[in-house]
């Protein structure tokens, strides 16, 4: 985190080393006269009536400390950057140590000084300069909250992790999220090729699944700002959007839906690349009958954000299946209308490096997750009845 430290502490706030290249050859002259200036000139803040306490610019210039170990409660942030003076000026206006060249000359001391994370943490005021040195070191003093959203939920199954963490009601997640584009999604992701609408209310697809550590007073607005922002991130990573466009010919957010669907649907890592091809030779290929994608799990999408409970395949209703009101349907042509998950790395790096085939089939046929291809309906039931033998509940 500090990327080097001061060789001496004169001049909080100002650049490294800003005092050394003010010196003359003749000695410290050009340094004394420096300094009794800027003595002067707060010196003379005083006579003008504005307050700064003696006590203030002997913090900056004098090692003083507390003896500790400290009382009460004080949230420190630690900056991007921040260098070991910067630290020390945080921590001395907080009041945590009685001066920052304390601080500085702790950092000093100790080599692990340079290890202190971007964050912010709960120290006490008062604090022993080495003391707030090593509650800086400590993670366990981190001033957040963490939480681990895996790949693949729904954004109702996201509300409701964050939620228990935090403590902020889900309703307010779930208003803060009716704008994406507010929260940050930019606006390529809410046009299609395919001449569907995008709803832009939606949400799904664009809280990337990773561990977070939230400061504990941010809002629901600021916890999906960040989950938003790392996937714009990831996004850019992977050159995403020029891919979809320029290899798969579809738009990035057609691209989206297909990584959410592959995240549900494939099991192993390898198989999230040839899933996202069946899709897209079930969606565009215009040879397979209905041009539907005729998933269970789209079903049980539109199940749960119904209020309903999903099921599992062999329990799903014909009336489920062919519902005209659901939108997310066997019967609905083309890519789905809109995201199922909210995918990760591996399921969005397949659905843009997908692998030309021409498969229409797959199917999980052990319980290991092994997936098996087909171009036919002949060989997806050959696939079927090696399922079943293996255990996978889909004969009926």
């Amino acid at each position: 985190m500090i990327d080097e430290l001061d060789n001496a502490f004169e001049g909080a706030g100002e650049d490294p080393g800003r005092w050394r290249h003010r010196k003359r050859k003749g000695g410290g002259r050009g340094r004394t006269l420096l300094t009794l200036t800027l003595v002067i000139v707060l010196l003379g803040a005083l006579g003008g009536g504005a307050y700064f306490g003696i006590s203030k610019v002997k913090g900056f210039f004098s090692a003083e400390d507390y003896p500790g170990p400290g009382t009460g409660s004080v949230v420190v942030e630690v900056k991007s950057g921040d260098s070991a003076t910067a630290i020390a000026n945080t921590l001395y206006t907080l009041g945590v140590v009685k001066s920052a060249a304390a601080f500085v000359d702790a950092a000093k001391e100790n080599p692990k000084s340079k290890d202190i994370q971007v964050g912010s943490y709960l120290l006490r005021k008062e604090m022993k300069a080495a003391d707030a040195l090593t509650a800086l070191l400590d993670l366990k003093n981190k001033n957040v909250t963490k939480v681990t959203i895996p790949e693949g939920l729904i954004s109702l199954q996201i509300f409701d992790k964050l939620s228990q963490a935090t403590k902020i009601p889900v309703a307010e997640f779930k208003k803060v999220s009716k704008d994406p584009q507010k929260l940050g999604v930019p606006a390529l992701w809410f046009k299609r090729q395919d001449g569907k609408k995008v709803d832009k209310t939606n949400i799904e697809g664009f809280l990337y699944p990773a561990t977070y550590e939230f400061p504990k007073d941010a809002d629901a607005t600021k916890i999906l700002q960040t989950m938003v922002a790392h996937f714009n991130a990831e996004m850019k990573e992977l050159d995403f959007a020029n891919q979809a466009t320029s290899k798969l010919h579809i738009s990035p957010y057609e691209a989206l839906v297909a990584g959410s669907i592959a995240q549900v649907e494939a099991l192993l890592p390898e198989d999230m690349g040839p899933v996202a091809r069946v899709l897209y030779n079930r969606a565009y290929l215009g040879t397979f009958p209905c041009g539907c994608l005729q998933l269970d799990s789209t079903v049980n999408y539109w199940l749960r954000i119904s209020g309903k409970d999903a099921k599992a395949s062999e329990k799903l209703l014909a009336s489920e299946l062919h519902d005209p009101k659901n939108p997310y349907s066997y019967d609905v042509k083309g890519m789905a209308v809109g995201p199922i998950s909210n995918p990760g790395e591996v399921a969005l790096k397949g659905a843009i490096t997908a692998p030309k085939s021409q498969n229409f089939f797959f199917v999980t046929i052990d319980k290991k997750g092994t997936m098996a291809y087909g171009k036919t309906n002949d060989d997806h039931e050959k696939n079927k009845q090696i399922a079943c033998k293996n255990g996978i509940p889909i004969c009926g």
